[in-house]
């Protein structure tokens, strides 16, 4: 009887830590496409906002403010996880020379047994167009 009580705590212990496992999984899986997420669309947005005419007058690179919110939350909701809410912070935005800061907040929610954990995912990021001459 000793032997088989061993073998269920063993049994239940693996259950509970691939659980944890999981759990720990699913918030880094998150965390790793907000922020890729966040580079991408913040790369993107700033190509599709510089201003061109301004550019062929005096040779300047400048981005339109408006017209990069615009597309940077357009881009973002295309792609964002739709089991998600997030929270979009700009903090800075400069057109000249073209550089933004952004955070992106969201929360993930998790259960080991009967209790809900919910965890606070924010990505940070600074960005500065880079042209070549």
């Amino acid at each position: 009887m000793r032997e088989s009580m061993w073998g269920v705590f063993v049994i239940t212990v693996g259950v509970v830590l691939i659980l944890i496992i999981y759990l720990f999984q699913g918030i880094t899986n998150a965390d790793e496409h907000n922020y890729y997420l966040l580079k991408e669309v913040t790369e993107a947005s700033l190509l599709d906002a510089v201003d061109v005419a301004d550019y062929r007058v005096t040779g300047n690179v400048s981005i339109n403010r408006e017209k990069f919110v615009e597309v940077f939350v357009r881009r973002f909701a295309e792609s964002a996880d739709l089991s998600n809410s997030y929270v979009i912070e700009i903090y800075d935005i400069n057109e000249e020379p073209p550089k933004v800061s952004l955070l992106v907040k969201t929360k993930k929610n998790g259960a080991i047994t009967s209790e809900t954990v919910e965890f606070d995912i924010t990505n940070r990021l600074d960005a500065i167009l880079e042209t070549v001459k």
